[in-house]
């Protein structure tokens, strides 16, 4: 795969642009042993793909992040009588 200005895919053809298209980008991870088991029960429930739920993940991630990175707090309830706590991310 060849790299110049953007992103490309594979063969060094730009990748798709524009309305309604998103530019793909190929990347490579290493995946900790505790990572690899919770995309397994990620695609297990969700029956997404390994792709779609690292996207979505990725998307979550950055999402919490902009909350807190501007203050904001988001809490979690793991049960309908559950009490909401904090969500504190290490």
């Amino acid at each position: 795969m060849s790299r110049t200005a953007g992103t490309t895919v594979d063969g060094g053809r730009p990748a798709a642009s524009g309305r309604g298209a998103s530019p793909l980008e190929r990347v490579t991870v290493n995946l900790t042993s505790r990572a690899s088991k919770a995309l397994e029960t990620a695609v297990d429930l969700t029956g997404d793909s390994k792709t779609d739920s690292i996207n979505r993940a990725l998307s979550v991630y950055a999402y919490i992040e902009q909350v807190l990175h501007q203050g904001g707090s988001i809490t979690v309830q793991d049960a309908p009588e559950a009490t909401p706590q904090k969500l504190v991310i290490f």
